[in-house]
């Protein structure tokens, strides 16, 4: 074995044992479909608050949104919030015992556990920091379940289960033991507003609308304003809870409707282009190309080099130790800090993998006719639009069959959890710039551009783009989206088999990654 294999091969060991690793942590995280599950709820609590007595509306707009919430919303969205909880306990369970072994470990190593309220700058240094990533999550979660169980308790006191909205509240203040804390006193505002004989404690107003969003802020505070008799503001209250509502009808409408139209559109595409393969065979449309490899002058050595030390090593510890030496952190920094932080991160990782890339074919220049086409003039838009409708009812099919799988663990990529709590336009602006616009130019060019057809020597075209498709989705590091991501890294490399034109699995890669920025930030912005 000559000092580059071994070299390699010490590289192949490092990056799976870091990939197993993350995969593994991702096993005990949440889904970020959790969140936009109870996001979509809390706007079909709104939408469900519409009166169309109290708004100058049509009838048909009326029955729209009647016949949009269904029978029983709060009853269903109770169910909802159930189910999150228990999930969201289980993740906490989950870190716990991943904090006892870390903690077990530690004390061998001599490490010391130290609870974040005592750590000091002093003592920092003592502490494994992977402990202190799991006590974050915990308190995160924490503080997740906390929030839930103000929200449920809500829900089930406006359906006329009071003592068990009152039970909810009380074990969450019990639990808590400290009066200062957010959820203590909105929990204890909560309880003395729905008890037998409601109290209004002092600064009860102020704090509802700090700590409460959405329908339940609307909910906590009409009960407080009929209690003190405050006419003027419930009313005021009614109207603008009125106006919400036709808002998040909208919302829901647009986040809703887009992927069920284009999903419609994309199963009879589907339809008709697996009929016509069927009639026409090769001279069908799902045939071009399809059969066509690419002349590829390397080996499995220079694959495997690009594949390991470009994407796998560059991610993993190149861009981590440049941005650790840099003393840049996202701790407490803001949601503009993070959006750039996070697009500093991949341009480096593009850059320093495009690099490898470049460096390993250079001695192939020029390189043989087909590889890395970008044609303008070429039918890649039809090629990449028509992809992507027929990839939103695959990857959703699949994806409602992971959520089965996994019960809301498995992690997701984080910055769908910043997209989606980031209201800043700026930040927002940045979150696009990365997702709909460097990771798919880079994702493709490596995946598709160099992988797939690179494979296409030792196997044949559909086995390269399945495999590909499975170390495109591998590549993301989290459990819960290997199957989704697969599915789309299929549909990607059947795109760019066919159109031989890399814009085309570009475009249908922007055009998924931006339907859902813009589904989280439609979400995010209706929790207000």
């Amino acid at each position: 074995m000559t000092i580059k294999r071994l070299i390699l091969a010490l590289l192949t060991v490092l990056a799976i044992a870091r990939v197993l690793f993350s995969l593994s942590e991702s096993l005990a995280q949440p889904q970020i479909q959790n969140r936009l599950e109870l996001y979509q709820t809390n706007l079909v609590l709104q939408v469900a608050e519409f009166q169309p007595d109290k708004l100058n509306t049509s009838a048909d707009l009326s029955a729209a949104i009647k016949s949009f919430i269904g029978e029983d919303p709060y009853s269903n969205a109770e169910k909802q919030y159930q189910k999150i909880l228990k999930e969201a306990q289980i993740s906490r369970s989950n870190f716990q015992n991943q904090l006892k072994q870390k903690t077990a470990i530690g004390d061998r190593s001599g490490f010391k556990i130290i609870p974040d309220a005592q750590a000091t700058d002093k003592n920092t240094d003592t502490v494994s920091l992977q402990q202190q990533k799991l006590q974050q999550e915990i308190k995160e979660i924490d503080n997740f379940i906390h929030e839930v169980d103000l929200k449920l308790g809500i829900l089930i006191a406006s359906q006329g289960k009071t003592e068990q909205a009152l039970s909810i509240w009380n074990q969450s203040i019990n639990r808590l033991d400290n009066s200062d804390n957010k959820y203590t006193q909105t929990a204890t505002i909560l309880a003395n507003l729905w008890k037998e004989s409601p109290q209004i404690l002092p600064n009860a107003e102020s704090i509802l609308k700090a700590n409460l969003n959405s329908w339940f802020s609307y909910r906590a505070l009409q009960r407080l304003y009929q209690i003190r008799g405050d006419r003027a503001a419930l009313s005021t209250l009614e109207t603008q809870q009125q106006e919400r509502a036709i808002q998040a009808f909208f919302k829901l409408a647009l986040i809703g409707g887009i992927p069920v139209l284009g999903g419609i559109i994309g199963v009879i595409l589907l339809i008709f282009l697996i009929v016509q393969l069927l009639l026409k065979k090769e001279k069908s449309i799902l045939a071009t190309n399809s059969n066509l490899t690419w002349e590829t002058p390397w080996n499995w050595e220079i694959i495997w080099q690009v594949l390991i030390v470009g994407f796998f090593f560059i991610s993993q510890f190149v861009v981590p130790i440049i941005l650790g030496l840099s003393g840049l952190s996202l701790a407490d920094s803001s949601v503009r800090f993070k959006a750039v932080y996070v697009l500093v991160t991949y341009v480096l990782m593009a850059l320093g993998g495009i690099l490898v890339l470049y460096f390993s074919l250079k001695a192939f220049f020029p390189l043989p006719p087909g590889w890395f086409q970008f044609k303008l003039v070429s039918n890649w838009f039809v090629w990449g639009f028509g992809g992507y409708l027929i990839a939103i009812p695959l990857v959703l099919l699949v994806s409602l069959i992971n959520q089965q799988i996994w019960h809301g663990q498995g992690g997701s990529n984080p910055i769908l959890f910043l997209a989606l709590q980031a209201q800043d336009r700026v930040a927002l602006a940045i979150f696009f710039v990365t997702a709909s616009l460097a990771a798919p130019i880079f994702e493709e060019i490596m995946f598709r551009g160099f992988l797939l057809p690179s494979l296409t020597r030792y196997m044949s075209v559909s086995t390269a783009i399945v495999l590909s498709a499975f170390i495109f989705a591998i590549a993301h590091l989290s459990l819960s989206e290997v199957l989704p991501l697969a599915i789309l890294g299929i549909i990607l490399g059947i795109i760019y088999t066919r159109s031989r034109n890399l814009l085309a699995p570009i475009l249908l890669h922007s055009l998924w990654n931006s339907g859902t920025l813009i589904s989280l930030f439609v979400l995010g912005s209706g929790v207000n």
